[in-house]
């Protein structure tokens, strides 16, 4: 009598009809699982990678000496005094980060009607960057050019009668950019959204001898709910009055974005810049696919903000979160990311943990 496993056939039950064939055949050739099973070949097989060279960090910087002011809406960060900023200048280098981004919380007594602490060769700023070249010479600075953080008004430009002056405010951005390029800087980025700046700007530094110093043009710059907790860390909210519509982009708008990415090329920027980043990924993949140009994003204050907010209430993973919206892009074209989770995800590349 035939035996299966030790027992006769006839005392096997039969396998019912449905499950003889499974609906997936269990001989399918091509199965993507297999790149995905080990942590080495996912590693091997990845599309896009995020490291240390992606990376601008962003500071804020405050009078005085060893300040470091917690930023109510934006956990972990701090107003850095200028030492204090040399300090995370010298941790960014150890971290392979290559750029800083500056921005200042300007005194309210110093702020007026036209911005003109912006033009003083001793500001914050200006005094920041000396520090930082003089003690951390190979890391790269970047400075922002508009006029929110000087003004009481809050705006990135001259202000008449409820009217943002477009052609007046260019004047002064060009000086503005001047002065922090004899500073030290090493990327100006003008911010402000007005008409023409990039060019003047090209031919102020040219003619000043600064031919060698870049601009990244935030090009896209949208009118976003996104940016309060900047202005919280910046001192802008407080004094803003009425919104920057008439001079940042429309939401709803990706064809414009497109017109002013290419004005600005035009007008000689040698990166470009999508702001915000992760609500804008598509204006983001539309940039880079169109011109080709080193194309950057900012991962502006309230999406990290939310992050953390979310990762604090343990909503959310905060390291995962924090790195896939930065892998996220990478995935759409970006070639580097201003981020408030800089030295945050180099320490973590550092470890291989990213």
């Amino acid at each position: 009598m035939a035996i299966k496993f030790g027992r006769p056939l006839e005392r096997v039950r039969s396998v019912p009809a449905e499950a003889e064939a499974p609906a997936t055949p269990l001989d399918l050739a091509v199965r993507p699982r297999r790149n995905r099973r080990a942590e080495w070949s996912r590693r091997m097989v990845r599309e896009h990678v995020l490291s240390t060279d992606d990376l601008i960090w962003p500071l804020f910087v405050v009078d005085g000496t060893d300040v470091r002011t917690p930023v109510a809406s934006m956990p972990d960060v701090e107003r850095l005094s200028v030492n204090q900023a040399v300090r995370a200048a010298e941790r960014a280098a150890k971290l392979n980060i290559p750029c800083l981004a500056l921005f200042p919380y300007t005194d309210p007594s110093k702020r007026d009607n036209d911005g003109t602490e912006a033009l003083n060769a001793d500001n914050l700023v200006c005094r920041a960057v000396r520090a930082i070249k003089k003690e951390v010479p190979d890391i790269g600075v970047l400075c922002d050019v508009a006029l929110d953080p000087y003004t009481s008004h809050g705006h990135d430009g001259l202000l008449h009668d409820g009217v943002i002056l477009n052609d007046e405010t260019v004047t002064v951005l060009v000086r503005q950019a001047v002065i922090q390029a004899e500073a030290g800087c090493d990327i100006i980025a003008p911010s402000d959204m007005m008409d023409g700046r990039v060019g003047a700007i090209r031919s102020g530094l040219d003619q000043k001898g600064f031919g060698d110093v870049q601009i990244m043009a935030y090009a896209a710059k949208y009118a976003s709910a996104f940016y309060g907790p900047f202005r919280d860390a910046v001192g802008s909210s407080a004094t803003l009055t009425g919104d920057k519509r008439t001079y940042q982009m429309d939401p709803a708008n990706t064809d414009e974005a497109l017109r002013e990415v290419e004005l600005d090329i035009a007008e000689g920027a040698d990166m470009v810049m999508v702001k915000p980043g992760l609500p804008y990924l598509d204006v983001l993949a539309r940039v880079k696919a169109t011109f080709g140009m080193p194309t950057f994003a900012y991962q502006v204050s309230g999406e990290y903000a939310m992050i953390m907010a979310a990762a604090k209430n343990g909503w959310l993973d905060g390291d995962k979160a924090m790195t896939e919206s930065l892998v996220a892009f990478k995935r759409a074209g970006a070639d580097g990311v201003l981020t408030y989770f800089a030295a945050r995800i180099a320490e973590k590349l550092k470890k291989g943990g990213a």
